[in-house]
């Protein structure tokens, strides 16, 4: 079943662009990691971003109603994209506050807000200096496809200056951040410490932003929630069938059989073998197989002719 971008941004298949922008507005608000600190509130940020980017675009959204998710992100074939719909496949950056950002055209899209707030407070702001946040420090956090796959908890060590308690003067401390990488996490994950950064007398600290990047692996590659796995064999095999042994990531050993003529587009497919999926670990996306068939350098005349033989009957 894939994605209901209409049900997460809580607004019905013929709403328009206003619509959105207002759903957008309210929801982004409310899941921000700056605003909400609900264990979840990331993950719903980011199918917000994603949302938005497919529903606010005329061609993708005449796609994703067509064809679905599916169709989407697969990219559709040009006799089927004749009405000018998306035909190439679909994939979102993964930076929702990147959607955030441009949605609200700021890099501080709340600066708006606290002014609101300290003006109905203070009665103006005239004669008083408003402080700005420092621009956010982004840091790239390299994992394995274990981590990702099983789920993990990194620990970092951070050095900040902190101001001490005559407000002027600071000192440098160090902090631990804690990331629990929850199974399933895509690539450009972004984790976000609020005000972790400098402190400093007259500037908001900085955010800190972790961004997730997968380690390669030797066997699989992973593309979205499946993963590819590639295996040599000979001609006699792909002609004649054969089984293949794969090791999971969790340490299972799959004996697959492969009953098909295995041709240059072949690929075998096993269900649920996957990575797990982020907005739902106990389900998972698939195994394929794809095939390298492995020619022989040469034939006898012999060999040839009981080639012949064999492909005519």
């Amino acid at each position: 079943m894939g994605k209901d971008y209409y049900t997460t941004l809580e607004v019905h298949r013929g709403a328009s662009d206003a619509d959105f922008k207002q759903s957008y507005r309210r929801l982004a608000l409310k899941y921000h990691p700056q605003t909400n600190s609900q264990p979840d509130a990331y993950e719903k940020f980011n199918q917000l971003g994603e949302a938005y980017d497919v529903l606010s675009d005329p061609r993708k959204r005449a796609t994703y109603d067509k064809f679905g998710e599916e169709g989407l992100k697969g990219g559709i074939p040009p006799e089927s994209a004749a009405s000018g719909a998306w035909s190439s496949g679909y994939t979102y950056h993964g930076n929702p506050e990147k959607t955030f950002r441009e949605f609200f055209g700021g890099d501080n899209p709340f600066a708006d807000f606290h002014t609101s707030e300290e003006e109905l407070a203070f009665g103006g702001l005239r004669g008083r200096e408003v402080k700005k946040q420092d621009p956010p420090i982004e840091r790239e956090m390299h994992l394995t496809l274990e981590d990702l796959f099983h789920g993990c908890t990194k620990k970092i060590k951070i050095s900040r200056r902190v101001m001490n308690e005559d407000g002027q003067t600071s000192s440098i401390k160090d902090k631990i951040l804690t990331i629990i990488v929850k199974p399933g996490w895509k690539e450009g994950t972004r984790i976000t410490f609020p005000k972790e950064g400098d402190q400093g007398p007259n500037s908001i600290p900085a955010d800190i932003i972790f961004i997730i990047r997968q380690k390669p692996h030797p066997l699989f590659v992973r593309q979205n929630d499946d993963l590819i796995y590639t295996q040599n064999i000979s001609l006699e095999k792909a002609l004649t069938g054969f089984s293949v042994e794969v090791e999971t990531l969790d340490g299972r050993l799959l004996n697959i059989p492969v009953n098909e003529i295995v041709c240059q587009q072949y690929r075998k497919s096993v269900t649920g073998e996957g990575m797990p999926l982020s907005s739902n670990p106990t389900a998972h996306g698939d195994l394929i197989i794809q095939f390298n068939t492995q020619f022989p350098q040469s034939l006898s005349a012999e060999k040839k002719l009981l080639i012949k033989q064999a492909l005519s009957m």
